[in-house]
């Protein structure tokens, strides 16, 4: 069923005991964007830049993970990597998808981690963004994000910590940002993803180190110098732990890469998943 209602909803499908809502958009090998966790997050919010340049080159799935956006679940149903992982291969094989590439931002690159690791037939490269995914001790700026409470003026702040140039924040785009996050029950499902405390949430996120090396798939990690949210040293242990992992870094950038270097962004995810994937066949 497709829902025109607003650019955030696009098509929806009844799958396990929930309805995923997901863009799908271009053709060819398939390309699936997973996106983070800040409070009101949808996968157009965070993926509304690269998705037209993308679904140029590849077909380009792009769903509202279960607990986010336009994405219903039942409340009582447990989150965790398994149940997110679990959805997505749910999603691939409703739509006939065997093998997709993965680009995952924060909370989304775990989940690619997560989905590489289960299930590594149905991955062929994976790009990480700002990746949670190991080990450590929560920063304060994570811890921000996760513990918002909805008013104009912490929205506000929660756009400084994403971002390292401010002059991209505006009223409109706080005020945008905020509607999203008191919109329905979102910020209720939000409070229930990364209770307090919330170190726990990203220790759920976390692979074991051996299973980091035991992931065989092409990958490459990308990360803003400046990120306060995730901050680079994360990459750069999981840079040292993936075989097949190359990092590169962005100066003067948040945890924002998609929107403070949308174009070199775009280039390189294009780079790394279609034209260098093409060239090594």
């Amino acid at each position: 069923m497709n829902v025109s209602a607003s650019p955030e909803i696009a098509n929806q499908i009844e799958l396990d005991g929930y309805t995923l809502n997901y863009h799908d958009q271009g053709q060819g090998d398939v390309i699936l964007l997973i996106h983070g966790s800040g409070p009101g997050v949808t996968a157009w919010a965070n993926w509304r830049g690269i998705i037209p340049t993308l679904s140029q080159k590849a077909r380009v799935v792009a769903p509202d993970m279960l607990g986010f956006g336009y994405t219903k679940c039942p409340s009582d149903l447990k989150l965790d990597p398994a149940a997110w992982v679990k959805s997505l291969i749910d999603l691939l094989d409703a739509l006939n998808i065997d093998k997709v590439s993965v680009v995952g931002n924060s909370f989304g690159g775990a989940i690619a981690l997560a989905l590489a690791t289960a299930h590594p037939e149905r991955v062929n490269r994976l790009v990480l963004m700002g990746a949670a995914g190991i080990s450590a001790p929560i920063s304060a700026g994570l811890e921000k994000v996760w513990g918002y409470e909805p008013s104009l003026e912490a929205m506000r702040g929660l756009m400084e910590v994403f971002a390292y140039d401010h002059s991209i924040i505006n009223d409109d785009l706080v005020r945008m940002r905020y509607e999203a996050s008191i919109r329905a029950d979102v910020q209720d499902r939000f409070s229930r993803l990364f209770p307090a405390p919330r170190q726990q949430g990203v220790e759920m996120l976390a692979l074991p180190e051996g299973k980091l090396k035991s992931i065989e798939h092409k990958t490459l990690l990308i990360h803003g110098r400046d990120d306060q949210v995730i901050p680079v040293e994360w990459s750069e242990r999981m840079v040292r732990l993936i075989p097949h992992a190359d990092l590169h870094v962005f100066g003067e950038c948040g945890h924002w890469v998609q929107i403070e270097k949308a174009q070199a962004f775009a280039k390189l995810v294009v780079d790394f998943l279609v034209d260098s994937a093409i060239a090594a066949n």
